[in-house]
């Protein structure tokens, strides 16, 4: 990076730093650290709702996803609209009427205190090891950047970003969220534009759009019902659907967001406003990863994106290996560009015999690429075992910092580490949080001073950041980074949105039924993944059905046997 990249990041990193620090200045109180007072307007929560999810993982892995898989994962969110209004509904009003601190205080009330720890504890487990991604997704990029081994960086942003987390309470989470999503949303639309732009002369978004349609990357929807495909449209409205409802309805680093609003209807505007945003916000994501590829179609891409990874190979005893393959890479190379430039010109002319011969072409030409990353992979293996093959979450910065101008670059990344303070920061807050209203002060110390509640949320948000931390510091074997958040979700948030839905709707079955149920769904959806039997989004069905069906179970048992007695 240029220094004045390195002006422009510090800059954008100060200005959120000393906003954040400036707006949570005279928090007196766990009311005011943990729900804002409960005095935001709507689109301060929408925004930041959004900012909580759409995490550095989001702008590094997504667009490296429709880069080698092409757009449809951008089905994963099509049941969040309908889980916006469902939550808007029935959730919101609840919570509000309750003036709850976390999602999981309600359920004492309807329940007993045990179903109310399960919830929490459940909730701890996945929030803690997915939020230890989240810190580790950014440090890829100091790590490309300084060529440091990943560890290092993972230690450096991961304590500044404690130190935020720590000094900040939700209102100056929320508020910093509301200047980061108009950074991100700027530099977005910049990033969009510039890729067009560092296209050939002759070719245009269209043609763009047609090169990668034709090399299969633009096909969005998939139809088919199959229960072991990850990204159909059915997986995204039923699976995403209950997915996103659990999510956003019990996962406290959400909840936390609605509850500061002022009203009802500040919450459920905001809750309303990510549901029409969110998709549209994921498909230009995403279709920056494919306008990304259609570049490389014209220009030699890297064979492999980890710039830290093929340092290592290149200072190796399989230097002269790795070197041949780069040349026959480069000739393949030109001859694709070749070859698109033909398919663009064919597709100009509407040349329909021309454009199927190109495509052939093309497709040929990208298999053999392929072959050709086949062997650079088994080297890397020869010479680290322990090498990562999985690059998706490298290829978008690897194209920034290779070809954007300078102080763009900059932006770019600035962009990446507010997502990830932003979203880090709210999980974090949301981890101290439930700690301390569901555990500490349920259990530990039930009574004590706003300003010894206070100092035990701070205390709590540091131990969870250092927890988050090491967590972070194993996060590079767990592959594609987005994957592995959702997957990790899906093993817990069906149980607990099914916990609520019981909760909501199913007033005959009783605390202990409910406590049974959850341990056994949860058995049962770790033994359905391990097995293997259904896609990962699938998952959160399962456990949200199991939860009910054996909630009535042995409602009915425990009803039965009392009768006997």
């Amino acid at each position: 990076m240029s220094t004045i990249d390195w002006i422009v990041l510090f800059l954008t990193l100060l200005l959120i730093v000393v906003y954040g620090m400036y707006k949570s200045r005279g928090i007196k109180n766990i009311d005011g650290y943990i729900v804002g007072n409960r005095e935001l307007p709507w689109y301060t929560v929408g925004l930041s709702v959004m900012a909580t999810q759409a995490s550095a993982i989001t702008f590094l892995s997504a667009p490296g996803l429709a880069y080698s898989q092409g757009m449809s994962f951008v089905q994963f969110y099509f049941g969040l609209p309908l889980a916006m209004i469902v939550l808007c509904i029935t959730f919101v009003p609840i919570f509000h009427k309750l003036k709850v601190y976390t999602a999981y205080e309600f359920l004492e009330k309807r329940f007993d205190v045990k179903t109310r720890a399960l919830t929490a504890i459940l909730f701890l487990i996945q929030r803690g090891v997915s939020t230890g991604i989240t810190i580790f997704a950014p440090s890829i990029i100091l790590s490309s950047i300084l060529h440091l081994d990943v560890t290092y960086t993972t230690l450096i942003i991961g304590l500044i970003v404690i130190f935020y987390t720590v000094w900040g309470g939700t209102k100056a989470v929320s508020y910093t969220q509301l200047l980061q999503m108009g950074i991100i949303f700027t530099a977005l639309l910049v990033a969009g534009v510039m890729v067009v732009k560092l296209l050939p002369e002759n070719i245009g978004f269209s043609e763009a759009l047609h090169i990668a349609g034709k090399s299969g990357k633009t096909n969005a929807i998939d139809w088919n019902f199959d229960l072991n495909n990850q990204y159909t449209i059915w997986t995204g409205l039923i699976g995403g659907f209950f997915l996103q409802l659990s999510y956003f309805g019990t996962d406290q680093s959400q909840v936390g967001r609605y509850l500061t609003g002022s009203s009802v209807r500040d919450s459920r505007i905001g809750l309303l406003m990510n549901g029409l945003l969110k998709v549209p916000m994921q498909f230009c994501i995403l279709l920056i990863g494919v306008l990304v590829f259609a570049y490389y179609q014209f220009h030699t891409a890297p064979l492999f994106f980890n710039n830290v990874e093929v340092s290592k190979i290149e200072q190796s005893i399989y230097h002269d290996e790795y070197k041949a393959i780069m040349q026959r890479h480069e000739a393949i190379s030109q001859e694709k560009s070749i070859v698109s430039q033909e398919l663009a010109t064919a597709l100009q002319q509407k040349d329909e015999t021309g454009i199927d011969l190109a495509r052939t072409a093309l497709q040929t030409k990208n298999e053999e690429d392929k072959a050709l990353r086949k062997e650079v992979e088994v080297l890397l293996k020869k010479n680290n075992p322990d090498a990562e093959l999985n690059d998706n979450n490298y290829i978008f910065l690897s194209f920034v910092t290779s070809t954007f101008p300078k102080g763009l670059i900059g932006l770019l990344i600035a962009v990446i580490f507010l997502a990830s303070m932003g979203a880090t920061a709210s999980a974090i807050n949301s981890l101290s949080s439930t700690t301390v209203v569901d555990i500490y002060k349920r259990f530990i110390h039930k009574t004590g001073s706003e300003r010894s509640d206070l100092n035990a949320s701070r205390i709590f948000t540091l131990f969870w950041g250092i927890i988050t931390l090491l967590v972070a510091l194993y996060a590079s074997q767990l592959g594609n980074l987005l994957e592995a958040v959702n997957i990790l979700g899906s093993l817990f948030y069906g149980t607990i949105l099914g916990i609520f839905i019981v909760a909501f709707y199913f007033k005959k079955i009783g605390g202990r039924a409910v406590f049974i149920a959850a341990i056994l769904s949860e058995l049962i959806v770790f033994a359905v993944w391990h097995m293997d039997w259904l896609a990962y989004l699938w998952l959160n069905l399962v456990g949200c059905v199991a939860v009910i069906v054996l909630g009535y179970a042995v409602q009915f048992s425990v009803g039965k046997k009392a009768n006997k007695e």
